[in-house]
C-alpha cells in the first residue's frame, strides 16, 4: 500500500462508472478514502457498499456537475465526513460526436455545461478548501480529443482543449502547494462511447472503440500522480492504446 495514497480524501465526480468508478475502487484498494458524486445514486450506493465491504472508505452524494451547488456540496460532505480534502478528481464527461452540420446544440450545451463548467465548478468548490489547508491536487479528465480534432468531434474537442488550458492556467496561478494534473484518455472501454445521437456517428465511435483499452490504464495514470511526493508536479499523462494512432 502507497503511503503517498493511503488516507488520503479523493473527490470524484461522475463516480457511478467507467473511469470515476474505476478510479474509486482502486484508490480505495490503496487506502484512500473516496467521496463519490454523480446522478445515479443507486449506483453509487452499490460501489460505496462493495468498497465498504472490502474494508474501505467511502462516501458518495447525488451530484449533477451542470448545478455548482451540487458540486460544492459534495466537496462539503467531504470535509464533513472525513475532515479535509487531499484530491478533487474532476471526471464528468459527456461525449456527443456529430457533424457540426447536425446542429446537436442542445448536445453542445450539455458538453459544455458539463466538461467545461464541470470542472470550473469541481476547481471553484475545492480551491477554497486546498488554500486553507496549503496543499491539495487537482486532477483534470481531458482527453486526446483535447490534443487533436476529428471531423465529428470539433465541439467535443473544444471542450477537451479547454480543460487542459483550465489545468494550466491553474497550475501557473496556484502551484507550490497545491498540484495539478490533466489526465488525455484515448480510447477507454467506458459508456462515454454511449453519448452520441447521432446514429451514422455512433456506429462509427461502435467499430473505434473496438481497440478499446480497461478504464484500470487510467485508474493507474491517477494513482501514479498521486503517489509521488508533495514537491513533485505530474502535470499531464496521455494514455492510449497501443494500437491506437489519434
Amino acid at each position: 500500500m502507497s503511503t503517498n495514497i493511503a488516507e488520503k480524501v479523493v473527490v470524484i465526480t461522475g463516480a457511478s462508472s467507467g473511469l470515476g468508478e474505476d478510479a474509486a475502487r482502486h484508490l480505495a484498494s490503496q487506502g484512500a478514502a473516496v467521496v463519490l458524486g454523480a446522478r445515479r445514486v443507486d449506483k453509487l450506493e452499490s460501489i460505496v457498499a462493495d468498497i465498504r465491504k472490502s474494508g474501505g472508505k467511502a462516501d458518495a452524494l447525488a451530484t449533477d456537475v451542470t448545478q455548482a451547488d451540487q458540486v460544492k456540496a459534495l466537496v462539503d460532505k467531504a470535509v464533513e465526513v472525513f475532515g479535509r480534502i487531499d484530491v478533487m478528481i474532476n471526471n464528468a464527461g459527456l461525449m456527443a460526436i456529430a457533424p457540426m452540420s447536425a446542429l446537436k446544440v442542445n448536445e453542445w450545451d450539455r458538453m459544455i455545461d458539463i466538461n467545461v463548467k464541470g470542472v470550473l465548478y469541481g476547481i471553484a468548490s475545492a480551491l477554497p478548501v486546498f488554500q486553507s489547508q496549503g496543499s491539495g491536487h487537482f486532477i483534470n479528465i481531458s482527453s486526446v480529443a483535447g490534443l487533436k480534432v476529428a471531423p465529428g468531434g470539433a465541439v467535443y474537442s473544444a471542450t477537451k482543449f479547454a480543460v487542459s488550458a483550465l489545468s494550466e492556467g491553474l497550475r501557473q496561478e496556484i502551484g507550490g502547494t497545491i498540484r495539478t494534473t490533466t489526465i488525455l484518455p484515448g480510447l477507454i472501454d467506458t459508456e462515454l462511447k454511449l453519448g452520441s445521437s447521432d446514429e451514422a456517428s455512433s456506429q462509427a465511435i461502435d467499430e473505434r472503440y473496438k481497440m478499446a483499452i480497461a478504464p484500470s490504464a487510467i485508474s493507474n495514470a491517477i494513482a501514479y500522480a498521486i503517489s509521488q511526493p508533495a514537491e513533485v508536479d505530474v502535470n499531464e499523462i496521455v494514455v492510449r492504446p497501443t494500437v491506437q494512432e489519434f
